[in-house]
Protein backbone atom coordinates (compact mmCIF):
# COMPACT_ATOMS: atom_id res chain seq x y z
CA UNK A 1 0.00 0.00 0.00
CA UNK A 2 1.16 3.38 -0.73
CA UNK A 3 1.68 6.02 1.85
CA UNK A 4 -0.64 8.71 2.45
CA UNK A 5 0.48 11.95 1.19
CA UNK A 6 0.46 14.08 4.28
CA UNK A 7 0.30 17.26 2.73
CA UNK A 8 -3.26 16.25 0.81
CA UNK A 9 -4.49 15.26 3.91
CA UNK A 10 -3.66 18.46 5.47
CA UNK A 11 -5.17 20.10 2.44
CA UNK A 12 -8.33 18.08 3.60
CA UNK A 13 -7.91 18.98 7.03
CA UNK A 14 -7.28 22.63 6.58
CA UNK A 15 -10.40 22.80 4.34
CA UNK A 16 -12.70 21.29 7.08
CA UNK A 17 -10.75 22.79 10.21
CA UNK A 18 -11.37 26.56 8.37
CA UNK A 19 -15.28 25.89 7.94
CA UNK A 20 -15.68 25.12 11.82
CA UNK A 21 -13.13 27.26 13.19
CA UNK A 22 -14.37 30.30 11.28
CA UNK A 23 -17.37 30.30 12.87
CA UNK A 24 -16.36 29.95 16.43
CA UNK A 25 -13.34 32.42 16.52
CA UNK A 26 -12.11 35.53 14.69
CA UNK A 27 -9.60 34.44 12.32
CA UNK A 28 -7.87 37.20 9.81
CA UNK A 29 -9.84 37.01 6.53
CA UNK A 30 -6.20 37.30 4.58
CA UNK A 31 -5.27 34.18 6.73
CA UNK A 32 -8.52 32.14 5.98
CA UNK A 33 -8.60 32.83 2.27
CA UNK A 34 -4.89 32.22 1.90
CA UNK A 35 -5.37 29.09 3.64
CA UNK A 36 -8.51 27.58 2.26
CA UNK A 37 -7.74 28.65 -1.32
CA UNK A 38 -4.68 27.06 -1.12
CA UNK A 39 -5.79 24.01 0.60
CA UNK A 40 -9.01 23.81 -2.49
CA UNK A 41 -6.29 24.05 -4.82
CA UNK A 42 -4.28 21.35 -3.50
CA UNK A 43 -6.66 18.98 -2.54
CA UNK A 44 -8.79 19.32 -5.89
CA UNK A 45 -5.50 18.96 -8.57
CA UNK A 46 -5.01 16.04 -6.85
CA UNK A 47 -8.42 14.70 -7.42
CA UNK A 48 -7.88 15.21 -11.05
CA UNK A 49 -5.25 12.59 -11.01
CA UNK A 50 -7.99 10.11 -11.70
CA UNK A 51 -8.53 11.95 -15.01
CA UNK A 52 -5.73 10.15 -16.51
CA UNK A 53 -6.98 7.01 -15.73
CA UNK A 54 -9.98 7.72 -18.15
CA UNK A 55 -8.13 9.45 -20.42
CA UNK A 56 -5.76 6.40 -20.85
CA UNK A 57 -9.15 4.18 -21.58
CA UNK A 58 -10.01 6.83 -24.04
CA UNK A 59 -6.92 5.71 -26.29
CA UNK A 60 -7.31 2.50 -26.08
CA UNK A 61 -5.15 1.75 -23.19
CA UNK A 62 -5.72 -1.30 -20.40
CA UNK A 63 -4.87 -2.26 -16.80
CA UNK A 64 -2.14 -5.02 -17.22
CA UNK A 65 -4.45 -7.23 -15.18
CA UNK A 66 -6.95 -7.20 -18.17
CA UNK A 67 -4.06 -8.24 -20.54
CA UNK A 68 -3.99 -11.93 -19.86
CA UNK A 69 -8.16 -11.67 -20.49
CA UNK A 70 -8.20 -9.38 -23.85
CA UNK A 71 -7.92 -12.46 -26.28
CA UNK A 72 -10.85 -14.07 -24.93
CA UNK A 73 -12.74 -10.32 -25.08
CA UNK A 74 -11.47 -10.14 -28.78
CA UNK A 75 -12.60 -13.50 -29.98
CA UNK A 76 -15.98 -12.46 -27.94
CA UNK A 77 -15.93 -9.26 -29.95
CA UNK A 78 -15.39 -10.94 -33.51
CA UNK A 79 -18.30 -13.35 -33.09
CA UNK A 80 -20.83 -10.05 -32.73
CA UNK A 81 -22.57 -8.14 -30.33
CA UNK A 82 -22.02 -5.05 -31.31
CA UNK A 83 -24.55 -3.57 -29.03
CA UNK A 84 -23.19 -4.75 -25.87
CA UNK A 85 -20.17 -3.39 -26.79
CA UNK A 86 -21.40 -0.34 -27.28
CA UNK A 87 -23.03 -0.37 -23.61
CA UNK A 88 -19.79 -1.30 -21.80
CA UNK A 89 -18.44 1.78 -23.50
CA UNK A 90 -19.43 4.44 -21.20
CA UNK A 91 -18.98 8.36 -22.10
CA UNK A 92 -16.13 10.08 -20.20
CA UNK A 93 -16.95 11.36 -16.60
CA UNK A 94 -14.55 14.58 -17.79
CA UNK A 95 -14.86 17.09 -20.36
CA UNK A 96 -12.03 18.90 -22.42
CA UNK A 97 -11.35 22.34 -23.60
CA UNK A 98 -11.06 23.11 -27.22
CA UNK A 99 -9.12 25.60 -28.65
CA UNK A 100 -12.17 27.40 -30.08
CA UNK A 101 -13.95 26.92 -26.68
CA UNK A 102 -11.18 28.83 -24.86
CA UNK A 103 -11.25 31.51 -27.64
CA UNK A 104 -14.70 32.05 -26.75
CA UNK A 105 -14.96 31.46 -23.23
CA UNK A 106 -13.98 35.45 -22.78
CA UNK A 107 -17.14 36.36 -25.21
CA UNK A 108 -19.22 34.35 -23.68
CA UNK A 109 -18.77 35.13 -20.22
CA UNK A 110 -19.26 38.68 -20.86
CA UNK A 111 -22.48 38.23 -22.30
CA UNK A 112 -23.55 36.23 -19.08
CA UNK A 113 -21.76 38.45 -16.85
CA UNK A 114 -23.87 41.75 -18.49
CA UNK A 115 -27.38 39.49 -18.81
CA UNK A 116 -26.94 39.22 -14.89
CA UNK A 117 -25.91 42.85 -14.70
CA UNK A 118 -28.82 43.95 -16.84
CA UNK A 119 -31.54 41.21 -14.76
CA UNK A 120 -30.39 42.97 -11.62
CA UNK A 121 -30.90 46.54 -13.16
CA UNK A 122 -34.24 46.57 -15.03
CA UNK A 123 -35.68 43.32 -13.17
CA UNK A 124 -36.74 42.71 -9.41
CA UNK A 125 -33.51 41.86 -7.38
CA UNK A 126 -35.36 39.06 -5.33
CA UNK A 127 -37.00 37.55 -7.97
CA UNK A 128 -33.75 37.37 -10.08
CA UNK A 129 -31.46 35.94 -7.03
CA UNK A 130 -34.78 33.48 -6.81
CA UNK A 131 -33.98 32.08 -9.89
CA UNK A 132 -30.51 32.23 -10.01
CA UNK A 133 -30.73 29.95 -6.08
CA UNK A 134 -32.85 27.40 -7.51
CA UNK A 135 -30.74 27.30 -10.08
CA UNK A 136 -27.63 26.73 -8.06
CA UNK A 137 -29.50 24.41 -5.69
CA UNK A 138 -30.08 22.17 -8.63
CA UNK A 139 -26.76 21.86 -9.37
CA UNK A 140 -25.79 21.99 -5.67
CA UNK A 141 -27.38 18.50 -5.61
CA UNK A 142 -25.03 16.75 -7.99
CA UNK A 143 -21.93 18.73 -6.60
CA UNK A 144 -22.52 18.08 -3.08
CA UNK A 145 -23.51 14.50 -3.43
CA UNK A 146 -19.86 13.77 -6.20
CA UNK A 147 -18.16 14.88 -3.21
CA UNK A 148 -19.10 13.29 -0.01
CA UNK A 149 -20.84 10.14 -1.40
CA UNK A 150 -17.21 8.86 -1.30
CA UNK A 151 -16.39 10.13 1.55
CA UNK A 152 -19.50 8.50 2.87
CA UNK A 153 -17.93 5.06 1.33
CA UNK A 154 -14.46 5.15 2.80
CA UNK A 155 -16.35 5.70 6.16
CA UNK A 156 -18.86 3.80 6.87
CA UNK A 157 -19.94 -0.13 6.41
CA UNK A 158 -17.84 -1.13 3.24
CA UNK A 159 -20.76 -4.02 2.74
CA UNK A 160 -23.21 -2.04 3.34
CA UNK A 161 -21.85 1.29 1.77
CA UNK A 162 -20.85 -0.71 -1.48
CA UNK A 163 -24.46 -2.41 -2.11
CA UNK A 164 -25.59 -1.13 -6.14
CA UNK A 165 -28.85 -0.20 -7.72
CA UNK A 166 -28.98 -0.35 -11.34
CA UNK A 167 -32.35 0.54 -13.55
CA UNK A 168 -31.91 1.87 -17.41
CA UNK A 169 -34.76 2.11 -19.55
CA UNK A 170 -35.68 3.50 -23.12
CA UNK A 171 -37.94 5.72 -23.92
CA UNK A 172 -38.96 6.26 -27.78
CA UNK A 173 -40.02 9.60 -29.48
CA UNK A 174 -41.08 10.67 -32.36
CA UNK A 175 -39.28 14.19 -32.47
CA UNK A 176 -36.83 14.54 -36.04
CA UNK A 177 -32.92 13.46 -35.57
CA UNK A 178 -31.32 16.61 -35.74
CA UNK A 179 -33.63 17.43 -32.32
CA UNK A 180 -33.59 14.66 -30.65
CA UNK A 181 -31.19 11.98 -31.87
CA UNK A 182 -31.74 8.32 -32.60
CA UNK A 183 -35.11 6.92 -31.10
CA UNK A 184 -35.36 5.39 -28.43
CA UNK A 185 -33.67 7.57 -25.44
CA UNK A 186 -31.24 5.05 -23.42
CA UNK A 187 -31.69 6.64 -19.81
CA UNK A 188 -30.19 4.78 -16.70
CA UNK A 189 -29.27 5.28 -13.03
CA UNK A 190 -26.41 3.23 -11.26
CA UNK A 191 -25.38 3.72 -7.78
CA UNK A 192 -25.04 2.58 -4.24
CA UNK A 193 -25.93 3.04 -1.03
CA UNK A 194 -23.62 6.08 -0.36
CA UNK A 195 -24.30 7.70 -3.38
CA UNK A 196 -28.24 7.41 -2.01
CA UNK A 197 -27.45 8.76 1.91
CA UNK A 198 -25.28 11.45 0.51
CA UNK A 199 -28.07 12.35 -2.13
CA UNK A 200 -30.60 12.28 0.36
CA UNK A 201 -28.40 14.60 2.52
CA UNK A 202 -27.48 17.24 0.06
CA UNK A 203 -31.48 17.82 -0.59
CA UNK A 204 -31.78 18.56 3.23
CA UNK A 205 -28.93 21.02 2.97
CA UNK A 206 -30.00 22.53 -0.45
CA UNK A 207 -33.71 23.02 1.21
CA UNK A 208 -32.08 24.63 4.54
CA UNK A 209 -29.69 26.84 2.68
CA UNK A 210 -32.58 27.49 0.23
CA UNK A 211 -34.22 28.99 3.29
CA UNK A 212 -31.39 30.53 4.95
CA UNK A 213 -28.40 31.61 2.96
CA UNK A 214 -26.65 31.06 5.75
CA UNK A 215 -22.80 32.38 4.90
CA UNK A 216 -21.39 29.25 5.84
CA UNK A 217 -23.37 26.64 3.97
CA UNK A 218 -22.52 28.87 0.80
CA UNK A 219 -18.87 28.41 1.40
CA UNK A 220 -19.85 24.67 1.49
CA UNK A 221 -21.37 24.24 -1.69
CA UNK A 222 -19.14 26.88 -3.23
CA UNK A 223 -16.13 24.50 -1.82
CA UNK A 224 -17.96 21.15 -3.73
CA UNK A 225 -18.23 23.50 -7.15
CA UNK A 226 -14.32 24.04 -6.82
CA UNK A 227 -13.52 20.63 -6.02
CA UNK A 228 -15.35 18.90 -8.76
CA UNK A 229 -15.12 21.18 -11.20
CA UNK A 230 -11.69 20.92 -11.60
CA UNK A 231 -11.71 17.48 -11.16
CA UNK A 232 -13.46 16.85 -13.96
CA UNK A 233 -12.41 19.17 -16.73
CA UNK A 234 -9.41 19.02 -18.94
CA UNK A 235 -7.55 22.10 -20.20
CA UNK A 236 -6.45 19.56 -23.14
CA UNK A 237 -2.93 21.28 -23.80
CA UNK A 238 -1.02 23.64 -22.38
CA UNK A 239 -1.48 26.11 -25.11
CA UNK A 240 -4.96 26.06 -24.94
CA UNK A 241 -4.89 26.94 -21.09
CA UNK A 242 -2.88 29.92 -21.93
CA UNK A 243 -5.66 30.82 -24.53
CA UNK A 244 -7.86 30.68 -21.61
CA UNK A 245 -6.01 32.39 -19.51
CA UNK A 246 -4.85 35.38 -21.64
CA UNK A 247 -8.34 35.85 -22.31
CA UNK A 248 -10.07 35.97 -18.95
CA UNK A 249 -6.94 38.57 -18.10
CA UNK A 250 -8.34 40.91 -20.63
CA UNK A 251 -11.66 40.06 -19.53
CA UNK A 252 -11.23 40.77 -15.86
CA UNK A 253 -9.24 44.20 -16.05
CA UNK A 254 -12.14 45.22 -18.36
CA UNK A 255 -15.14 44.60 -16.55
CA UNK A 256 -14.14 45.49 -13.16
CA UNK A 257 -11.43 48.57 -13.99
CA UNK A 258 -13.64 49.81 -16.89
CA UNK A 259 -17.20 48.91 -15.89
CA UNK A 260 -19.12 48.56 -12.47
CA UNK A 261 -20.90 45.92 -14.26
CA UNK A 262 -18.23 43.11 -12.15
CA UNK A 263 -18.95 44.49 -8.60
CA UNK A 264 -22.39 45.44 -9.08
CA UNK A 265 -23.10 41.59 -9.79
CA UNK A 266 -20.83 40.52 -7.45
CA UNK A 267 -22.51 42.20 -4.87
CA UNK A 268 -25.89 41.69 -5.94
CA UNK A 269 -26.17 38.07 -6.81
CA UNK A 270 -27.07 36.63 -3.42
CA UNK A 271 -25.71 32.60 -4.59
CA UNK A 272 -22.94 30.07 -4.34
CA UNK A 273 -20.38 31.54 -7.15
CA UNK A 274 -18.03 33.23 -4.24
CA UNK A 275 -16.48 31.68 -1.13
CA UNK A 276 -17.52 34.26 1.60
CA UNK A 277 -14.74 35.52 4.60
CA UNK A 278 -15.97 37.09 7.34
CA UNK A 279 -13.96 39.73 8.77
CA UNK A 280 -15.53 39.51 12.47
CA UNK A 281 -18.04 37.55 13.77
CA UNK A 282 -19.73 40.42 15.88
CA UNK A 283 -22.90 41.61 13.38
CA UNK A 284 -22.80 45.15 12.37
CA UNK A 285 -25.31 46.75 14.47
CA UNK A 286 -26.53 49.19 12.33
CA UNK A 287 -28.24 46.10 9.95
CA UNK A 288 -27.44 42.75 12.27
CA UNK A 289 -25.42 41.46 9.14
CA UNK A 290 -21.43 40.50 9.54
CA UNK A 291 -19.27 42.46 7.33
CA UNK A 292 -17.42 39.76 4.75
CA UNK A 293 -14.75 39.91 1.95
CA UNK A 294 -15.26 37.85 -0.31
CA UNK A 295 -13.49 35.77 -3.76
CA UNK A 296 -15.53 34.45 -6.45
CA UNK A 297 -14.99 30.67 -7.26
CA UNK A 298 -14.04 31.37 -11.36
CA UNK A 299 -10.89 33.34 -9.79
CA UNK A 300 -9.96 29.71 -8.10
CA UNK A 301 -11.19 27.26 -10.92
CA UNK A 302 -9.76 29.02 -14.11
CA UNK A 303 -6.01 28.81 -12.28
CA UNK A 304 -7.03 25.93 -10.81
CA UNK A 305 -7.55 23.89 -14.12
CA UNK A 306 -4.13 25.11 -15.47
CA UNK A 307 -2.71 24.15 -12.08
CA UNK A 308 -4.23 20.50 -11.95
CA UNK A 309 -2.94 20.17 -15.87
CA UNK A 310 0.33 20.96 -14.94
CA UNK A 311 0.41 18.08 -12.18
CA UNK A 312 -0.94 15.93 -14.81
CA UNK A 313 2.01 16.60 -16.46
CA UNK A 314 4.39 15.89 -13.86
CA UNK A 315 2.88 12.48 -13.48
CA UNK A 316 3.38 12.35 -17.21
CA UNK A 317 7.35 13.35 -17.00
CA UNK A 318 7.77 11.12 -14.14
CA UNK A 319 5.87 8.50 -15.37
CA UNK A 320 3.67 7.36 -13.07
CA UNK A 321 1.04 4.75 -14.05
CA UNK A 322 -2.47 5.38 -14.97
CA UNK A 323 -3.94 2.35 -13.62
CA UNK A 324 -4.56 1.81 -10.94
CA UNK A 325 -5.01 5.94 -10.36
CA UNK A 326 -3.37 6.53 -6.66
CA UNK A 327 -3.85 10.12 -4.85
CA UNK A 328 -1.07 9.81 -2.50
CA UNK A 329 1.63 8.00 -5.04
CA UNK A 330 4.91 9.88 -4.88
CA UNK A 331 6.38 11.73 -7.73
CA UNK A 332 8.03 14.49 -8.50
CA UNK A 333 5.67 17.76 -8.87
CA UNK A 334 7.87 20.54 -10.16
CA UNK A 335 5.59 22.14 -12.55
CA UNK A 336 2.53 22.11 -9.80
CA UNK A 337 4.48 23.42 -7.12
CA UNK A 338 6.05 26.28 -8.97
CA UNK A 339 2.47 26.82 -10.33
CA UNK A 340 1.12 26.64 -7.03
CA UNK A 341 3.78 28.82 -5.88
CA UNK A 342 3.09 31.22 -8.13
CA UNK A 343 -0.93 31.54 -7.77
CA UNK A 344 0.27 32.06 -3.63
CA UNK A 345 2.18 35.28 -4.66
CA UNK A 346 -0.18 36.58 -7.03
CA UNK A 347 -3.30 35.98 -4.82
CA UNK A 348 -1.26 37.83 -1.95
CA UNK A 349 -0.18 40.35 -4.45
CA UNK A 350 -4.50 41.09 -5.48
CA UNK A 351 -5.17 41.69 -1.34
CA UNK A 352 -2.29 44.00 -0.93
CA UNK A 353 -3.55 46.04 -3.64
CA UNK A 354 -7.14 45.75 -2.52
CA UNK A 355 -6.14 46.90 1.01
CA UNK A 356 -3.73 49.71 0.22
CA UNK A 357 -6.16 51.05 -2.17
CA UNK A 358 -9.16 50.39 -0.67
CA UNK A 359 -10.78 49.10 -4.13
CA UNK A 360 -11.98 46.12 -5.91
CA UNK A 361 -9.27 44.27 -7.98
CA UNK A 362 -9.51 41.89 -10.78
CA UNK A 363 -7.78 39.06 -9.30
CA UNK A 364 -6.87 37.58 -12.92
CA UNK A 365 -4.64 40.38 -13.67
CA UNK A 366 -1.87 39.07 -10.85
CA UNK A 367 -2.75 35.31 -10.33
CA UNK A 368 -2.66 34.82 -14.68
CA UNK A 369 1.00 36.05 -15.12
CA UNK A 370 1.97 34.53 -12.01
CA UNK A 371 0.64 31.11 -12.86
CA UNK A 372 1.87 31.29 -16.48
CA UNK A 373 5.29 32.85 -15.57
CA UNK A 374 6.02 30.60 -12.93
CA UNK A 375 5.37 27.22 -15.11
CA UNK A 376 7.27 28.97 -18.06
CA UNK A 377 10.28 29.38 -15.62
CA UNK A 378 10.02 26.06 -14.42
CA UNK A 379 10.03 24.55 -18.37
CA UNK A 380 12.76 27.08 -19.02
CA UNK A 381 15.14 26.19 -16.35
CA UNK A 382 14.40 22.07 -16.88
CA UNK A 383 14.78 22.62 -20.51
CA UNK A 384 10.82 21.12 -21.43
CA UNK A 385 9.82 24.12 -23.08
CA UNK A 386 8.91 21.96 -26.08
CA UNK A 387 7.70 18.60 -23.42
CA UNK A 388 5.34 21.26 -22.27
CA UNK A 389 4.20 23.28 -25.10
CA UNK A 390 3.64 19.41 -26.88
CA UNK A 391 1.58 18.12 -24.05
CA UNK A 392 -1.88 16.74 -25.15
CA UNK A 393 -4.95 15.18 -23.05
CA UNK A 394 -7.50 15.53 -26.11
CA UNK A 395 -9.15 12.81 -27.05
CA UNK A 396 -7.30 11.07 -30.65
CA UNK A 397 -10.91 10.25 -31.67
CA UNK A 398 -11.77 13.65 -31.92
CA UNK A 399 -8.81 14.61 -33.95
CA UNK A 400 -9.60 11.48 -36.65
Amino acid sequence: MTTKNPLLLLAYATIAGLWVGSQLIDIHYVVHLMLLVTAILYAACHMSLTMREEQALARGEKPDDDDDDAEKKDDDKKEGDEDTEEEDIGPPQYETLRTQDAMQFPLLGSCSLFGLYLAFKYFDKDTVNLVISVYFCIVGLAALTATFAPVLASVGPTKVMTIEFSKHVELKHFLPKFIGGDSPWKMGIDCNVADIIAFMGSVAFCGVYFQTKHWTMNNVMGICFCLQGIERFSLGTYKIGAILLVGLFFYDIFWVFGTEVMVTVAKSLDGPIKILFPRSLVPDPTNGKLEMSLLGLGDIVIPGFFLALLLRFDAHVAKVPCFPTDLHVPFPKPYFHSALLGYVLGLATTLYVMIVFEAAQPALLYLVPACLGSSLLCAAVRGELKELSEYSEEEEEEEE
